[in-house]
């Protein structure tokens, strides 16, 4: 997407929008491109004492003399990490709801242990950033031009002049991929990934995509909806940059998404509809957008939602655009579409 076009996007529309857009340049490269060390898990263990590197999803890779101690990373990284037994320092992103509760990317840290840089969307102390003495800042990736997620574009120079970055892509690619780079990282930063737990994690996560395999069979007719709730506007997702709806497809269910000549104005995310508008697209099933930014079905007041088929069914289920990248948080996003296509009445 063009920078002209973001300007013109309202933060809630970037973060209610089932994706994300790309923000900003390139962002400066950290460590030794050339190098032809990988981020594979043999390729990164190293003993506490020895050195640690990691060549990222922009083929940067990060050397450091010993594992990272003090680690700052996007709150859905940290998420998943603290599944994998890796804790960090600081986090930046959604964490903390504005009852004081974790928010739904933070899963199921203890928020009050975390330096929190900063909560919404462009926040960032970069002074608080410095006291916690960085040795590596880590974030997902929603474009191909490395933008590091929820660095703010304005400050991103002074930020990443205080430790070497890592970007993970979430971008353009299905699920398991970034599941599998998000347990190459996690192992290199010390996680025992043959642990009995870790293990059965990801024995499940596939028995669940075989179940979800299943079901797209047998109930092909039944068409999924993807969408996203703001005060002005309801967007319809497309399937082909989002991690999970590329997935979702490739195993088979059937996806009722704008043309790509429609998506093509947001970058390929989404089309924005009115709430007039909002049956344009005839679905038996919905799946919203569960992140806090965006109004919750629950709380979409609109006549026009209301009369929908698939809602009127009680057929609208919970989405996660931006998954916390570990198999155990993972699983139940396939258990959950599974089960509603297994159950859902034909009503469109």
């Amino acid at each position: 997407m063009s920078n002209a076009r973001a300007n013109h996007l309202s933060r809630r529309g970037i973060l209610a929008a089932g994706g994300a857009l790309g923000l900003g340049a390139v962002l400066a490269a950290c460590g030794d491109d050339d190098s032809e060390s990988g981020g594979s898990a043999d390729e990164t263990k190293a003993a506490e004492s020895g050195p640690w590197s990691f060549k990222d999803d922009r083929g940067t890779t990060v050397k450091l003399d010993k594992i990272p101690a003090n680690i700052v990373t996007f709150t859905g990284v940290a998420a998943a990490l603290h599944d994998y037994g890796i804790e960090v320092k600081g986090v930046f992103g959604p964490t903390e709801t504005g009852d004081g509760k974790p928010d739904v990317q933070a899963g199921d840290m203890d928020i009050s242990k975390l330096t929190i840089l900063g909560n919404e969307w462009g926040q960032f102390n970069i002074e608080k950033y410095a006291t916690l003495a960085p040795d590596v800042l880590i974030s997902t990736m929603f474009d191909d031009a490395g933008t590091l997620w929820y660095v703010p574009e304005e400050s991103k120079d002074k930020i990443l002049e205080l430790a070497p970055s890592v970007g993970l892509s979430v971008y353009d690619r299905q699920l398991p991929e970034p599941l599998e780079r998000m347990l190459a990282l996690a192992e290199s930063l010390g996680a025992d990934v043959k642990a009995a737990r870790t293990v059965e994690a990801k024995k499940k996560f596939e028995t669940a995509a075989e179940r979800l395999r299943k079901a797209a069979k047998a109930r092909p007719e039944i068409k999924v909806l993807a969408g996203s709730a703001s005060q002005d506007i309801f967007y319809v997702s497309g399937s082909n940059l989002s991690i999970d709806l590329e997935y979702f497809k490739a195993l088979g269910v059937n996806l009722v998404e704008p043309p790509a000549k429609i998506l093509k104005a947001s970058g390929g995310w989404f089309e924005n509809l009115s709430w007039e508008n909002v049956d344009k697209y005839p679905a038996d099933i919905i799946i919203m957008d569960d992140r806090t930014a965006t109004i919750q079905p629950a709380d979409i007041t609109e006549a026009t939602w209301k009369q929908l088929p698939a809602v009127k069914a009680g057929q609208v289920i919970g989405r996660t655009p931006e998954p916390i990248l570990s198999y155990a948080k993972c699983t139940p996003m396939l258990d959950n579409l599974a089960e509603a296509i297994e159950n859902a009445k034909k009503v469109a």
